[in-house]
């Protein structure tokens, strides 16, 4: 057995809320109306989400996740190391020192202000 899912994220107090919906296939379209319709605690609304498949053998107790998309982020701001670095704010030594370690080209501050980088598989949409 084969089943979608689509797992929404909105900001959270110290990690994000998720809402996982059981979807028919990876349809970014569908996803984007799903997202209208979710509220988390504090009124907290999707910034991304993400798809995965589960599947079940008759042999299997339980399904396990066999395929997992990237980040679709329903819109955000993009920045590279270079223009973080050229403006020369104190506030985002940490930053740029994380980006630096962990190799990330990019980051993403997301409509909620999240920051967080922006992986090769990840995607953002023009979402207003």
């Amino acid at each position: 057995m084969k089943k979608h899912f689509v797992t929404f994220y909105s900001a959270g107090t110290i990690t994000a809320e998720t809402t996982t919906k059981e979807i028919d296939s990876w349809d970014v379209d569908k996803a984007i109306e799903i997202s209208k319709d979710i509220i988390e605690r504090y009124g907290e609304t999707p910034y991304a989400f993400r798809f995965s498949t589960r599947e079940r053998t008759s042999k299997d107790l339980d399904s396990k996740i066999t395929k997992r998309s990237g980040n679709y982020y329903l819109g955000g701001k993009l920045k590279t190391f270079e223009q973080i670095k050229e403006e020369k704010n104190p506030i985002n030594d940490i930053l740029l020192s994380n980006m630096e370690c962990n190799n990330w080209k990019k980051v993403i501050t997301t409509k909620t202000g999240w920051t967080m980088p922006l992986l090769e598989e990840d995607i953002v949409l023009s979402i207003k």
